[in-house]
């Protein structure tokens, strides 16, 4: 990775794992941000990218978490499963928005959760990215933790 992500001393897996981790889940992640007096959660789908160590997501112009996230440019997030043996990654991060290249990072979201972009759901999700923003994270903390050796006893 070109930016090295500030790892929590009591993470349970190094950078590289984390990286591997985040590349590889297609398991939604969840976002945090401030909304109003109440915190925001929100899952969306996102890819990472090793070479920066951010994470790229796209939501509509009209969402809760666009609003919220132009007045707190802040989040913290996770990439975790429901389903055991439980870990997973989460952290906190600094926000940037964009339009510029929506359509593509959707493209890419696509591919990546629905395997093709050809379908009903991609075609409406693309017949809107003019309305579209990329959601930039740079994680400032990260941890992982693992309860897989414990959950997996016999």
């Amino acid at each position: 990775m070109i930016r090295p992500m500030k790892i929590s001393q009591t993470s349970a897996w190094t950078e590289e794992a984390i990286g591997t981790y985040l590349s590889e889940s297609i398991t939604p992640i969840r976002l945090a941000v401030q909304q109003d007096d109440y915190p925001l959660l929100c899952s969306v789908w996102f890819n990472f990218d090793p070479e920066t160590g951010s994470l790229t997501c796209a939501s509509h112009a009209s969402s809760a978490l666009i609003r919220a996230l132009k007045k707190h440019p802040r989040c913290s997030f996770e990439v975790a499963p429901n389903e055991p043996p439980y870990k997973g990654v989460r952290g906190k991060g600094e926000v940037s928005l964009k339009k510029e290249g929506a359509e593509s990072v959707l493209t890419g979201l696509i591919s990546r959760y629905l395997g093709k972009t050809a379908s009903p759901l991609a075609n409406w999700l693309l017949s809107r990215s003019a309305d579209e923003y990329v959601i930039e994270i740079k994680p400032v903390w990260v941890t992982a933790w693992d309860y897989s050796p414990r959950m997996n006893r016999s």
